[in-house]
């Protein structure tokens, strides 16, 4: 039972759930084999539209560990009193426009719309003039998005094993430099601040790693947080005139020549 479809019908707005003494004193059976036949005393019978439409139907017998089979409206108890759509929809019903079936699908709500119809415009006394000349109160709404829950939804679509995988977009830093033992190579030290600041003048969202630490470590860190380009720059490939780019979505990293990476970094970032 959908119990937002049943609060919207008429006359059962705010229903709530009857107490086991209110189902003893109805039914004369505790709660696991009620049906709707043999009652103590009546009650509203409010159906799906599929229950409505069905035959030879089994249903509780109001006594502990039996049930009655081949029910049928009409003959075994009366039609019922109100037909509606008060089930909750599942995988393979029929859609809305009879188009095709209906899918189950996780989704994240990050908005919503509200209706505020003119509660406060009638307060505000906010007035227009109808297509006849007279002053009518504005029907106002609002909506918002979540911001917490956009960064949600992102990391949802797009992670793996080893941690977030940010679109350009969202990503905390949109580019990570990570220079290889730069303490010890000082061309290491020096090339990683030439990039980082080219990077920076040029308006990339650029973070450059300075922990010193194990270059195992660091890109499983960087990899964690999910920064979706990563420049490793070490003395190896620096005495061969040679950087390494890799994307967060890469398997393995790219050697790009020194004098290219800022050209390379700016085409993706524009892709």
């Amino acid at each position: 039972m959908n119990e937002v479809k049943v609060g919207k019908l008429s006359g059962l707005g705010g229903f709530r759930f009857a107490t086991v003494a209110e189902i003893e004193d109805r039914f004369g059976c505790k709660p696991g084999y009620l049906g709707p036949i043999g009652l103590q005393k009546p009650v509203q019978i409010v159906v799906d539209r599929e229950v409505a439409v069905m035959s030879d139907w089994i249903c509780g017998a109001n006594e502990p560990d039996f049930h009655i089979t081949g029910v049928n409206w009409g003959r075994d108890l009366p039609e019922p009193s109100l037909v509606a759509d008060i089930r909750n929809v599942v995988a393979g019903d029929a859609s809305p426009d009879g188009k095709g079936v209906l899918a189950i699908e996780r989704g994240i709500e990050i908005g919503h719309i509200f209706v505020l119809g003119t509660k406060y415009s009638q307060n505000m006394n906010a007035t227009f003039l109808d297509v006849n000349g007279k002053p009518q109160f504005m029907e106002m709404g609002c909506y918002g998005i979540g911001i917490t829950r956009l960064p949600a939804a992102a990391i949802e679509q797009n992670h793996d094993e080893r941690g977030i995988i940010w679109p350009d977009a969202l990503a905390p830093f949109t580019v990570v430099l990570c220079p290889i033992s730069p303490e010890r190579f000082p061309d290491v030290k020096a090339a990683a601040d030439t990039l980082y600041g080219e990077l920076l003048a040029a308006g990339v969202d650029v973070i450059l790693d300075d922990r010193g630490e194990r270059p195992g470590a660091m890109f499983a860190d960087w990899e964690l947080i999910g920064v979706p380009h990563r420049v490793t720059i070490g003395d190896r490939g620096l005495k061969a005139g040679e950087v390494e780019y890799q994307h967060r979505r890469d398997a393995a990293a790219t050697p790009v020549a020194i004098t290219e990476i800022f050209g390379l970094i700016q085409s993706r970032l524009k892709a």
